[in-house]
């Protein structure tokens, strides 16, 4: 047990300790004045409107619907120059029905449209790995259109460690 006899009050103490005070008080009002993360402005600025009409032209009157298309995307990027994007459908593919077109569209990009694969009958399977640059977190969109005119739809939300696009 240690006693004020054996930790005598010094100059340095009584100093280190007034400093730590200090900072401790001070802590709390610097973390509330901190400036917020600034938005993205000119060329890497998100554009809603083109990801909204990319998405809207793509599905046109169909609703998408999830079952059928599986999608591997990482909820964490640590380099976002090159977010791996693997896509596959998993509804039979017949001489009737297979999937013609799938795109892969990032919400807040400044080009959202990211990649755009045809498919044929003959394919076989309908399944692409890609990798895309994210200027930001986001979700990610993966669309595919059957021949029959089912619109499948797969999202994942992907949290970025620094912007892809501004390097």
């Amino acid at each position: 047990m240690s006693t004020a006899a054996s930790h005598p009050l010094t100059r340095r103490r009584l100093v280190a300790g007034a400093a730590a005070a200090s900072a401790a008080l001070a802590l709390p009002h610097a973390l509330a004045q901190a400036p917020a993360k600034p938005a993205l402005v000119g060329p890497l600025a998100p554009n809603p409107a083109e990801f909204k009409k990319t998405r809207e032209d793509f599905i046109g009157k169909a609703t998408p619907q999830a079952e059928g298309l599986h999608v591997d995307i990482p909820v964490l990027a640590d380099n976002p120059g090159a977010v791996p994007v693997k896509a596959k459908i998993t509804l039979p593919i017949t001489e009737q029905d297979w999937c013609e077109e799938m795109i892969v569209v990032a919400e807040l990009n400044p080009t959202p449209l990211s990649c755009r694969m045809y498919f044929f009958a003959d394919t076989g399977t309908a399944e692409a790995a890609v990798r895309i640059r994210l200027s930001q977190s986001q979700t990610i969109y993966v669309l595919a259109r059957m021949k029959s005119g089912t619109v499948l739809q797969a999202k994942q939300m992907v949290t970025v460690a620094a912007s892809g696009c501004g390097m």
